[in-house]
């Protein structure tokens, strides 16, 4: 055995870094129930600023029956993205607001004044 390195169960096995998908995923995580936050929120969130669209194609990267509330994610516009390209996806995104007690109007717009999540840490994914 190398000198410095100790015996046991994960000896010689290294901690893999977070990637980018897995710091979105935590950062939608961290949203509470009825509220909402914005691709380009998550982003900063996930220490990933700019990269409002790589939160977009995190997302629709999960799988069904996920434990990753996506739903709370919409656009800057405060519109649900998904409503407006005719998904099956954004009727669904639609009623679990609905039912977190979120108001969706007829327009797929909430409003990110009431409903919108603050973060309170500058960034509260990083060390």
């Amino acid at each position: 055995m190398p000198a410095g390195v100790k015996a046991g169960v994960n000896a010689g096995v290294t901690a893999k870094a977070p990637t980018s998908y897995d710091r979105i995923y935590a950062a939608v995580r961290k949203v509470p129930a009825g509220r909402v936050t914005t691709y380009g929120a998550v982003a900063r969130v996930a220490g990933l600023p700019g990269q409002a669209r790589l939160v977009g194609y995190a997302l629709a990267n999960l799988r069904d029956g996920t434990a990753v509330p996506w739903h709370r994610v919409i656009n800057a516009q405060g519109k649900l993205s998904l409503e407006a390209v005719g998904s099956t996806s954004g009727l669904t995104q639609r009623v679990r607001l609905q039912r977190e007690g979120v108001r969706v109007d007829a327009a797929g717009r909430v409003s990110l004044a009431k409903f919108g999540w603050r973060v309170k840490e500058k960034n509260p994914l990083l060390p």
